[in-house]
């Protein structure tokens, strides 16, 4: 390995490993502890057998607030980061985009590359879904592993609602500007970036100057985001460590087979479908997949698509994809095209479905597709979002929204393999919209 070019991945992965071992330690030593206490008090009151069960509660609750109090303190490193991160996006998506867009020119330009983009995207998402059910209906971990199930009512901290086309255009027109860049939902201010990049070429000369601001503000960006990038192994440590801290490396033992199925199709769309893609297209996959190893890494990480962003813009530059195509296709990508989020969709709600032996039919099944379909698209910026939408689609098919409940304990590591897949995914999308435009790369 070439260290100086592959430094920082090198360093990623040994924040990673010394995350696993250093959560993995203390959520030892803490689990240790609290077992003493119990069995102490347990031979205490060895003569009363119900309070020996209210002691194990209270221990019990307890050790869990211990962890959670230790890891909030390594997970402030990787809030730094992410933060960091985040502190970028809403001036380099702008920037990034105006510019890109001004240099097509007009309306029509910009529509046809648009219809282009949404054309894949609708494509990826359908193939998404139907593999997310395919999985799920051939492997059937919901009846496999026979997971004990939450109480009727219990609470699982999300609401059940689906994506009404009210919300829906509510959320990608931004009534202010400054407001969505403030919370940094992207969509809407690609919105705003498209009408503005339009506008600033339709007035011509006039228009230069801000061209060229916006084009010297994404390049200081991207100085920025190396800046920032030289933080990430300490956010990532950070991240992995409060992660297993909290959850223990026995939580993965218990959904093993849950976790394979996922991480199975993951990589079955990566390494087959995108790869197959890439193959129509002529597009070199494994060099691509090079170019973008380290935001994917980073992705994976910190379980945060967002966080990838600058550098996967950067990687497809290098990579030889026009400025215009990236800039349109990534920002937009993240809320339309997130390959790993959208496949989880289907196998959550069926993995539920057979945990309760609901039976879901293959008509159900495909409309279910079709809702999510809609559904999946512009809610990058709410918050859990994969979790907000699948309520909505167990609460539709009659199937109980506390059922959410046994994927929390792990979420956190599918969520690592979604948003690396999510990264992948839109980084092939820019390659195959940029084929289609003619770009020899």
């Amino acid at each position: 390995m070439n260290f100086k070019k592959n430094g920082l991945l090198l360093f990623i992965i040994i924040a990673m490993i010394i995350g696993i071992i250093t959560g993995a330690i203390i959520n030892s030593n803490s689990t240790r502890a609290f077992k003493a206490a119990i069995a102490e008090q347990s031979e205490r009151y060895k003569n009363d057998p119900k309070q020996v069960e209210v002691v194990k509660a209270i221990y019990t609750k307890a050790e869990e607030k211990d962890k959670k109090s230790v890891a909030s303190g390594f997970s402030i490193l990787s809030d730094i980061f992410l933060r960091l991160i985040k502190m970028i996006i809403a001036p380099l998506v702008f920037s990034v985009l105006v510019v890109g867009i001004a240099k097509v020119g007009d309306f029509k330009s910009v529509g046809r590359i648009g219809g282009k983009t949404l054309i894949y995207f609708t494509c990826a998402t359908l193939i998404a879904l139907t593999l997310g059910l395919v999985i799920v209906n051939i492997f059937e971990p919901g009846k496999t592993m026979q997971l004990k199930l939450p109480e009727a009512g219990a609470d699982a901290g999300v609401k059940a609602g689906a994506q009404t086309a009210k919300n829906f255009i509510a959320h990608i027109i931004p009534q202010s500007i400054v407001e969505a860049m403030a919370a940094n939902d992207v969509l809407p201010i690609v919105i705003f970036a498209l009408f503005f990049g339009i506008g600033t070429a339709a007035i011509g000369e006039k228009g230069e100057i801000i061209i060229k601001l916006l084009d010297s503000v994404s390049h200081i960006m991207f100085k920025i985001t190396n800046y920032v990038m030289k933080f990430a192994p300490i956010g990532i440590f950070g991240a992995i460590t409060a992660v297993v801290i909290q959850q223990g490396l026995d939580v993965l033992s218990g959904y093993v087979y849950l976790i394979g199925c996922f991480f199975g199709g993951l990589l079955f769309f990566v390494f087959v479908v995108l790869l197959g893609i890439c193959v129509i297209f002529r597009i070199r996959f494994w060099k691509l997949l090079g170019l973008i190893k380290e935001p994917a890494l980073l992705a994976f990480s910190t379980a945060s698509s967002e966080a990838a962003m600058p550098k996967t813009i950067d990687g497809l530059e290098k990579f030889g994809i026009s400025n215009k195509v990236v800039s349109f296709v990534i920002p937009l990508g993240y809320s339309f095209n997130l390959d790993g989020s959208i496949m989880y969709m289907t196998f959550a709600t069926m993995f539920i479905a057979q945990a309760y032996g609901i039976h879901i039919s293959f008509a159900d099944q495909i409309y279910m597709m079709l809702i999510l379909l809609l559904t999946s698209k512009g809610v990058a910026g709410v918050p859990r979002a994969s979790f907000v939408v699948i309520a909505g689609m167990l609460a539709m098919f009659k199937i109980p929204v506390e059922g959410l409940l046994l994927l929390l304990a792990v979420d956190q590591v599918l969520d690592m393999g979604r948003s690396a897949t999510n990264v992948i995914g839109n980084a092939v999308a820019s390659a195959v919209v940029a084929k289609w435009e003619g770009e020899k790369f």
